[in-house]
């Protein structure tokens, strides 16, 4: 990882930690690191696919609303906080790597330094059976 702010080395600390995918990225949008859980409900990977900047990770993963219909980046949780630094929550469905389908709920937070410094976000998601 590129040298980084300390919120954001503990972050992925914490991620490496958890049983459950964890998403984390810069500022901009770039997905900066994932976690195993994450690779292996993804197909691929974080090894494999090193930084993604926001446009590569929401084609990659073709989020789709609930219908079916493809859900543009705006509306995806991690965007959200992006955009608005405060958490976000919803559910949507995502084609992995390796073409599996699986309903998601994804919870955003915003990645916040010392000083009120916004240093990006992590999204933690996990699979669900009901929308």
């Amino acid at each position: 990882m590129a040298s980084r702010e300390i919120e954001v080395i503990l972050s992925r600390q914490l991620a490496d930690s958890l049983s459950i995918p964890v998403f984390i990225t810069d500022t901009e949008g770039a997905l900066i690191f994932y976690n195993e859980p994450a690779g292996i409900l993804l197909g691929r990977r974080f090894e494999d696919t090193g930084t993604m900047q926001p446009g590569e990770w929401t084609r990659a993963f073709f989020p789709q609303d609930l219908e079916g219909n493809p859900l543009p980046p705006h509306r995806l949780p991690l965007v959200q906080t992006l955009k608005d630094r405060t958490p976000t929550h919803d559910s949507f469905w995502i084609d992995s790597m390796t073409g599996e389908r699986h309903l998601l709920s994804v919870t955003s937070i915003p990645i916040i330094g010392r000083n009120n410094r916004f240093l990006g976000a992590m999204a933690i998601f996990w699979k669900t059976e009901q929308p």
